[in-house]
C-alpha cells in the first residue's frame, strides 16, 4: 500500500508511514486531513484484537483523527477501490471512523 500512498500519489495527499500518535503507531497517517489508514491482517480477526482496535479508534477519534481500516485481502485484491475509499475519507468532513473498509 505504501507504494501507492507515498510521494503524494493519492490525490496529492501526504501520508507518513509508521507515524506515532498519542500512545499508538499509525500504519499510514495524513496529517493535513487527520486521517489514519490501517490495513489489517488476520491477527485483527480475533475478538480481543477487534475490541482493542475499537478502543484505539475511540481514543483517536476523541483527538480529532479519523481511522479507516481495510483487510489485507481488500488491499491485495482491489487496491484501486481501496485508494478511492481513502481519498473519499480524506475529502469528507465526517470525523467518525469506519470499520472494515467503508463498504
Amino acid at each position: 500500500m505504501w507504494g501507492y500512498l507515498k510521494n503524494r500519489q493519492a490525490a496529492g495527499l501526504k501520508f507518513r508511514r509508521q507515524h506515532p500518535l498519542d500512545k499508538f503507531i499509525a500504519d499510514f497517517y495524513c496529517h493535513e486531513r487527520k486521517l489514519i489508514v490501517e490495513p489489517d491482517g488476520t491477527v485483527h480477526d480475533t475478538k480481543e484484537r477487534k475490541e482493542a482496535d475499537k478502543g484505539r479508534t475511540y481514543v483517536l477519534n476523541g483527538i480529532g483523527i479519523k481511522v479507516i481500516r481495510f483487510s489485507n485481502e481488500e488491499v491485495l485484491a482491489d487496491i484501486n477501490n481501496v485508494l478511492i475509499k481513502i481519498i473519499e475519507a480524506a475529502t469528507s468532513n465526517n470525523p467518525s471512523s469506519s470499520g472494515e473498509g467503508q463498504g
